[in-house]
């Protein structure tokens, strides 16, 4: 019954793109930044903007710097040219910075990553080389070594364990995780790269333009009645997302109200019967195959039964389907998507 819903999610993902690409063509020195609303014509400063050798000569007089570091005060002489990023979870902040040549290591496998679809496009084709230097979390010292980067970039609760082994290869920053809540606020982890790279430009017009499309979203859906769930879609199970986790889009950010619930925090896995109860006015279920719409997904079996059709938000034809990775992830290229792809879909 549903299954447009999940072409809904890639139709969402290309116009994500579209908006994301006048935004590049509109903001100086913040290639790769993308807002939920498209960015106004260049100003006259941005008409006379320096030439791309003048502002890698400016970033190149911003060396050396000293950077503060769970590993201690770490020293970058030079600017880097070869960055490492080997914590998973940096993947999306990492990727709205200017780089020619990356090092990563990626949350699942490469035929899964989310740097082959549309909304990714324009971050990693602006990369001249990418090479992948770790998969499913774990970090190939192999193929780090082999990358030989001039900066690798980690943090003390996923590399921990092997900050040693990194620091003989090449200059390493170990970020505190928890001081730097690298769940939980990106902004604050797109700031501190910023710092490491000599980037703060970009950085700060990531996050103003990413603050001020949130803004212009918000105003658009202030006169949503009713409350909007969240639902993680999986091949034989759906989590609830919590608010904890969602944070652009309840409290923090668009300010939905979440459904009634025990779960509405922390979330929960939640079953067809569970859902019945929650009763959404809007439910988003986020795919986790939007990649492979072959692979099947429980909620599959659950549109043929008379329990979902009597969900208010089907009968009312409320139900939207996203992309799991993208819009129910915690990062700025994620959230930029997911932030975008609500908002179309509850103003049509």
């Amino acid at each position: 019954m549903f299954k447009g819903i999940k072409g809904i999610a890639v139709l969402m993902a290309l116009l994500s793109v579209i908006v994301f690409a006048s935004a590049c063509s509109n903001n100086n020195n913040a290639n790769g930044s993308a807002s939920p609303s498209a960015s106004a014509s260049p100003s006259a400063s941005e008409a006379a903007s320096p030439s791309p050798s003048e502002s890698a000569s400016a970033e190149a007089a911003k060396f050396p710097r000293t950077i503060e570091a769970a590993n201690g005060a770490i020293e970058i002489k030079e600017q880097p040219k070869r960055v490492a990023v080997v914590h998973w979870g940096y993947l999306d902040s990492i990727l709205v910075f200017n780089l020619d040549s990356l090092g990563l290591a990626l949350p699942f496998g490469k035929e899964k990553s989310v740097l082959t679809s549309d909304t990714y496009k324009p971050y990693v084709d602006k990369i001249k080389e990418l090479t992948v230097v770790g998969e499913n979390t774990e970090v190939n010292l192999e193929s780090l070594v082999a990358y030989a980067p001039d900066l690798i970039i980690g943090g003390n609760g996923v590399n921990g364990e092997i900050a040693a082994e990194l620091e003989k290869i090449a200059p390493t920053v170990i970020l505190d995780e928890n001081a730097i809540n690298t769940w939980g606020d990106w902004p604050a982890v797109v700031t501190k790269f910023g710092e490491i790279l000599g980037q703060e430009d970009v950085a700060e017009a990531y996050i103003s333009n990413y603050r001020a499309g949130l803004e212009d979203a918000k105003a658009k859906l202030a006169d949503l009645g009713g409350n909007v769930a969240f639902l993680q879609v999986r091949e034989k199970q759906a989590w609830l997302q919590g608010t904890n986790y969602l944070g652009p889009y309840y409290e923090n950010g668009l300010g939905l109200t979440p459904p009634d619930s025990a779960n509405a925090q922390e979330g929960a896995e939640i079953s067809l019967e569970g859902l019945a109860t929650l009763d959404p006015d809007y439910l988003f279920l986020g795919y986790f195959n939007s990649s492979d719409p072959s692979i099947p997904s429980v909620s599959d079996e659950w549109e043929k039964s008379e329990v979902w059709k009597k969900l208010k938000a089907v009968q009312n034809g409320h139900v939207y389907g996203i992309d799991s990775q993208l819009a129910l992830g915690y990062g700025p290229i994620g959230n930029s998507y997911g932030v975008q792809a609500v908002v179309e879909a509850l103003t049509k």
